[in-house]
């Protein structure tokens, strides 16, 4: 084993920037246009107004909140991954919860007839197959569909200091990659919002009638600390600034700790013989049945390198898979039939090259002019001063 045990990254501690204000908390940028509206709001754990959960502040505005659509995770945010996510009512407000995950991912024009617009109000952690994007294009379909408005509430992305991935072939395209952009896109949702607009890419080539309330203080050069898991499995800045490289692994069968207090930290399966950690993944809130549950797991605890490695790499970092894969005893069944490492990368390339001994350097180099192309498009989205 070598690249695994070589990394080192800087241990310095970070500063976060804490004078960013978020588009949910600008109420006054957005209060006046919400008057005498019918309203739906898309959102989860992270739809916050500092302290309160902005359903909760809207409603103590005294403005018409119809209903909430809940995305992957529920609206409370507590469902595993890929969990079927049902239609109900909040215990706390009593306001009706449709489901956007499982069967219906797309608002009907039914869900959508006692509503004038749409309130889009959810972290995102800057990674094309994090499916709140999906969602998100979703809703600003149905929207344009049936003469709807879409609001979104912007929040900074925390890994939008760079771009880097492959971009996804048409032939990928699901739930978990809906888009021709790289794997970490350097995007906020609003930005990401103009873009499905601007390229027509919303079914037919509808465009819905969108206006982005954007976040006070920041750029994408800004360290952002998200307040709030914005899922089960991300419980910390390491997990998050991991997670677009790491994901990949959930396409092979190897486990990235799901079940375990390090989700996204750590990485192994049972029998590795050249890891230098164990876990045992257990069924827990958020991974009722993880990978592996109650069998041990031989690898690697990644969380050692702090909550700055991944910032510092300001890439997509293969070492970790290709290492996975070159240290298997039986690479026959280290990709899974089902072809998830392909929609995870969006493209069959990437495994092609991983099998034929492909260096990280070099499979990262083959996507190296597209990045290029997409960032050129990408500037016409821009809300928010670019990195350097």
């Amino acid at each position: 084993m070598t690249m695994l045990l070589s990394v080192s990254f800087a241990q310095e501690n970070t500063t976060y920037d804490e004078d960013i204000i978020v588009g949910a908390e600008r109420i006054e940028s957005y209060i006046d246009g919400l008057k005498g509206k019918r309203i739906a709001i898309v959102g989860n754990q992270t739809s916050m107004v500092r302290n309160t959960h902005l359903v909760d502040t809207l409603l103590s505005l005294g403005l018409d909140i119809k209903k909430v659509f809940a995305p992957e995770h529920g609206f409370r945010g507590h469902a595993d991954a890929g969990a079927w996510i049902k239609d109900g009512r909040d215990s706390k407000t009593n306001l009706p919860v449709v489901s956007m995950y499982g069967r219906n991912k797309k608002p009907s024009a039914e869900s959508l007839a006692d509503v004038d617009i749409i309130i889009f109000d959810i972290q995102d952690v800057g990674a094309r197959f994090y499916t709140y994007i999906s969602s998100m294009h979703y809703v600003m379909e149905a929207a344009a569909e049936n003469n709807k408005k879409v609001l979104i509430l912007d929040r900074p992305n925390p890994n939008g200091h760079y771009v880097d991935g492959p971009i996804l072939e048409e032939k990928y395209t699901s739930f978990i990659g809906m888009h021709a952009i790289p794997i970490v896109h350097g995007m906020t949702v609003g930005e990401i919002a103009k873009m499905l607009n601007g390229e027509k890419w919303l079914k037919n080539g509808v465009q819905c009638n969108l206006e982005v309330i954007t976040c006070d203080n920041y750029t994408h050069s800004s360290f952002y600390k998200v307040p709030i898991k914005p899922s089960p499995n991300l419980p910390n800045m390491s997990s998050i600034y991991m997670y677009p490289s790491l994901c990949l692994l959930e396409g092979t069968n190897v486990s990235v700790g799901r079940g375990t207090d390090k989700p996204f930290q750590v990485i192994g399966k049972p029998g590795f013989k050249a890891g230098n950690y164990t876990f045992t993944p257990k069924s827990v809130e958020g991974a009722k049945n993880p990978k592996y549950k109650n069998e041990e797991c031989t690898g690697f605890d990644l969380s050692e390198f702090g909550d700055t490695h991944m910032r510092d790499q300001k890439k997509i970092y293969l070492h970790w898979v290709i290492d996975m894969y070159n240290n298997s005893d039986d690479k026959s069944d280290f990709f899974k039939s089902s072809g998830s490492f392909n929609l995870l990368c969006g493209t069959r390339k990437i495994r092609e090259m991983i099998e034929a001994g492909k260096s990280a350097e070099d499979i990262s180099a083959t996507w190296k002019e597209d990045v290029a192309a997409f960032k050129l498009k990408r500037k016409k989205y821009l809300l928010y001063t670019d990195f350097e």
